[in-house]
This record gives structure tokens, sequence and C-alpha cells, in this order.
């Protein structure tokens, strides 16, 4: 008879890197759409991730990390050093209560709609079109559009986007 892998109460301590969790609970990321046509976190925002921080880890809603990246209404970025400032309201808000949280770093690609760029096409790996019901706009319900295909020497500006935005999210 083989014997029973050891296994840890849920509700223990666990570190994770250099981080120490109060437990090994985490909140899965949830797009909440709060933020506002600034796609600035504010305080509603803080207090919905602090009235969470009991989790031993939050994650939290997908941010953009660039304009080119935004698809969805009044979701969160962090592509500005405002948007990175605002940002820190929710993290203080998190570590009083005890909380660890992390920043979820997006990029709508295909899935964005001409809408939020000013008429120009969504950006994805291919032009392939989502098939499906498609995205609420400033203008509406909107179908999904066939994106343009990026082109491989944008791809250093789009890895640029996310470690600016990972810099941005680490300072706050």
């Amino acid at each position: 008879m083989s014997q029973k892998p050891e296994t840890a109460p849920f509700f223990s301590s666990y570190t994770l890197g250099d981080l120490s969790l109060s437990n090994r609970l985490a909140l899965a990321p949830m797009t909440r759409c709060k933020a506002g046509p600034e796609r600035l976190a504010n305080p509603l925002i803080a207090e919905y991730y602090a009235q969470r921080s009991g989790a031993g880890l939050l994650i939290t809603e997908a941010t953009t990390v660039s304009a080119q990246g935004n698809g969805y209404l009044n979701t969160p970025g962090i592509y500005t050093d405002e948007q990175g400032a605002a940002w820190r309201q929710v993290t203080e808000a998190v570590h009083a209560k005890g909380g660890a949280i992390f920043l979820q770093l997006w990029h709508t690609g295909r899935a964005s709609h001409s809408d939020f760029h000013d008429g120009e096409l969504p950006v994805s790996a291919s032009a392939v079109r989502i098939e499906g019901d498609g995205v609420h706009t400033v203008n509406g319900k909107q179908e999904y559009e066939t994106p343009r295909a990026l082109a491989t020497d944008e791809m250093p500006g789009i890895v640029a986007d996310y470690a600016a935005a990972a810099r941005r999210a680490l300072a706050a």
C-alpha cells in the first residue's frame, strides 16, 4: 500500500519566490470595467481589491499595456505614468490589509475594434477574425473585425510596452 502524499492545509502560509503569502488562496482575475474612460484605477477599484485581501494572492483584472491594447470599455490601463500612479492606491489598500497583489498585463489583440483606435483596425498575430457575438464599444455593440496582422518589425514595440507596463506595476 502506498503512502498518501503530504498536503498542506489550504489556509497555511506559502512562499512564492520572495513573496510570503498568508494562505494558498488566490483571487483569479475578473474584468470589472470600473476604471472609466480615462482607464485609471480609482477608489472603487481600491475598495474592491482591499475587500478581497484575505486571499493569499490577488490577481487583478486585465490591465492594458498600451493604447493599442485597449479593446473593452472602462478597463484599466498601465501605459502612462498617471495610470501607474493610480494603481498605488490599490496596492496600498491591499497591503494595508496584509494582502499581496499582482497586476495582470493585457493586450486585447484581435478582440479589440477600430472604435477604440480612431478607425484603425486592431492588430493581432494574424489577420483572422474572431467568430462570435461582438464587442461593446463607445458606439454600441459592434461585430468583430478582421484585424491587421502585426508586422514582424512591430514586435519589439509590443515587447517594450509589456516591459514598461511591468515596471509601472512594480513601482505601484
